[in-house]
């Protein structure tokens, strides 16, 4: 049996009026993430909390795996974009997606956006999800030898979220779990202040999951705090 210990916490920061960003911590059924509200679009706060709702009762049906993550992320999508037609027909509305969800000694992850799933095993911190940002869009195409520019001040605009019209296209990572890893789900409002040297070292300090997360977000807030912050650590203690 996995023994494990987690942690959630969110501040509103110090700009922002509303908190838009959203977390799931679900222990009983084994399910962690966070979704950012899209910034700049109506009803984003409305956007996070129904996705981790559909997500997180679709993956706590008997018999969920990894094959069925798809599916339930692209209906969670889908049914932002129906509420979005009724709360702004518009612009829609929007939010990112990154969750994990424990399958046997694996940890399967669902990722649509720019919010993030960090690593840390032994010292060494690892990025599993990439953010889907203009900027790293262009990047790839221009590996594959395609002659593509964009403005500096896209550079951070989504090139996917939860919500979009059409089917939205979801990064599944499966990762093997080991004795002591440290998983951290964040939003930019962590992960945009934070570098990861930083979060290398609060991550591995052996404190409780909900007194480094705390760190970690006063960190952020003390920095200007200037959107949202809002994270999710699990601990792994044991898989015996």
């Amino acid at each position: 049996m996995i023994q494990f210990r987690a942690a959630a916490l969110t501040d509103i920061g110090r700009v922002r009026r509303r908190n838009e960003d959203r977390l799931l911590l679900d222990e009983s059924n084994l399910i962690f993430g966070v979704a950012d509200g899209v910034g700049g679009l109506p009803g984003g706060a409305e956007a996070a909390e129904l996705v981790l709702q559909v997500v997180a009762e679709g993956l706590a049906k008997p018999g969920t795996d990894a094959s069925d993550l798809r599916a339930i992320v692209v209906e969670a999508s889908a049914k932002v974009h129906a509420l979005g037609r009724k709360l702004s027909p518009g612009t829609g509305i929007g939010s990112t997606l990154t969750l994990g969800h424990i399958q046997g000694t694996t940890l399967v992850i669902g990722h649509v956006g720019d919010s993030r799933c960090y690593l840390l095993r032994g010292e060494t911190l690892l990025p599993l999800t990439t953010d889907h940002s203009v900027e790293n869009e262009i990047i790839a195409r221009r590996a594959r030898g395609e002659d593509v520019y964009f403005h500096e001040a896209n550079r951070h605009a989504l090139t996917r979220c939860m919500g979009q019209p059409g089917q939205v296209e979801v990064d599944l990572i499966e990762q093997p779990l080991q004795s002591r890893d440290r998983y951290l789900f964040c939003t930019d409002g962590i992960s945009g202040l934070v570098d990861e040297n930083e979060l290398a070292d609060f991550l591995a300090r052996d404190d409780e999951p909900e007194t480094v997360l705390r760190e970690i977000i006063a960190l952020a807030i003390r920095r200007g705090g200037p959107d949202n912050a809002t994270g999710v650590l699990l601990r792994i203690d044991s898989l015996a």
